[in-house]
């Protein structure tokens, strides 16, 4: 457990150097960006804490082997031959995955059964024992990846994806993820010290990674990881590291952000949420606000801040275009009233959304909000400035 080992942490499009920095700050160093991921080698606790603490990371997995194939009985074989038991036992319950690029093989349906038996036989032959399947709630996860000449086994270390923080009751429609959130926040450099406003807040996502980032709240601090099923785990030293993450927690923190919808029982709906992930004193003497308004209302609630949003467009709610950027227009004109001195950043799939707003970004960053692929644009709103004259 203690020597290094080869980690893969999978990222959402667009915020690799991100969950980089992310990691570099952990003390993980030796980084390699990829598209879609970052890679590195370390030790099994210094990736716990990648799991504890890294907010924009979707997944991270840890190398076990590498072999290069030609079949499907070529896999099997590597399955045979990987020291499984330096991790896990026959009594434990497993599940694979399998994944592949440019792969000559027939069918991953069947490589994927040919996994499972690689690692049962090896089991049977050392043990006499074997471990059962569970693909729903399995102490054990298997993923494999084949491109065109070599296959790679990851065992996972989170189970559920790092995302999933174990606060969300109700997703709403079309939810941003929670690291996308916490993604969108660095990019637009929010700091607590900073009014930030969300006026089409949904489930609440932005308002409430905000807050946990701002308290100091780890985001893995509330769940359960696979890594605590593996053979060797040191439960004792993971509990030290998580009472030192509770140490960090700062609930009295000085921040102010407002969350809204147009709709109330959304609005609900996300101020559960928020008191689900322990906002509860935030929310009680308003520095945490949810409330009901259309956001061609809002208002601002300092002279200068951040709006941070996921504003709805087509591929979300389904309405005709038309109607959607008459909206935006709408709301473009209520920023430029009252939010002068703000800066505006929304994430959208409709790259004509300046245009209905009839602003001029100052920056515009690629994203992919699950398969769509977005423009998290920026403006500054300066009352009689930035318009787009076109």
């Amino acid at each position: 457990m203690k020597n290094p080992t080869h980690f893969y942490v999978v990222v959402p499009l667009g915020l690799e150097e991100l969950c980089a920095q992310e990691l570099e700050a952990i003390g993980i160093t030796g980084l390699r960006v990829q598209r879609g991921a970052v890679t590195f080698t370390c030790s099994m606790l210094m990736a716990q804490r990648a799991c504890l603490y890294c907010r924009t990371a979707s997944r991270i997995l840890m190398r076990v082997g590498v072999s290069d194939y030609q079949d499907e009985e070529d896999i099997y074989n590597f399955a045979c031959r990987t020291k499984w038991e330096n991790w896990f036992g026959p009594d434990a319950t497993i599940r694979v995955d399998i994944n592949a690029r440019r792969s000559p093989l027939r069918s991953l349906d069947f490589t994927l059964l040919r996994i499972k038996d690689g690692i049962c036989d090896r089991f049977m032959h050392f043990m006499d024992r074997r471990p059962s399947v569970d693909t729903a709630h399995p102490e054990i996860r298997v993923f494999a990846f084949a491109d065109d000449t070599h296959c790679t086994f990851y065992l996972d270390l989170c189970g559920e994806a790092l995302f999933k923080r174990g606060w969300r009751t109700d997703k709403g429609e079309a939810p941003l993820k929670e690291n996308l959130a916490s993604g969108l926040l660095m990019l637009a450099d929010w700091s607590a010290d900073t009014p930030l406003v969300d006026p089409f807040c949904g489930s609440g996502t932005i308002a409430i990674e905000a807050a946990l980032a701002a308290c100091g709240v780890a985001p893995g601090l509330k769940r359960k990881f696979l890594f605590e099923n593996f053979a060797g785990f040191e439960r004792d030293i993971w509990q030290e590291e998580l009472e030192e993450a509770k140490a960090r927690v700062n609930m009295h923190t000085k921040v102010r952000i407002a969350a809204s919808d147009i709709s109330t029982i959304v609005v609900g709906k996300a101020e559960q949420n928020a008191r689900r992930a322990g906002l509860g004193a935030l929310i009680d003497d308003g520095r945490l606000t949810f409330t009901q308004c259309d956001a061609r209302q809002v208002t601002p609630p300092a002279p200068a801040g951040l709006i941070v949003a996921n504003p709805p467009y087509g591929e979300q709610s389904n309405p005709k275009s038309a109607t959607v950027a008459s909206m935006m227009k709408d709301v473009a004109d209520n920023l430029k009233h009252n939010f002068s001195g703000w800066t505006a950043r929304f994430l959208t799939s409709d790259r004509n959304l300046p245009r209905q707003m009839r602003l001029k970004e100052s920056k515009k960053t690629p994203l992919f909000n699950g398969p769509l692929e977005c423009r998290f644009f920026e403006f500054n709103l300066v009352s009689g400035s930035f318009r787009d004259k076109h």
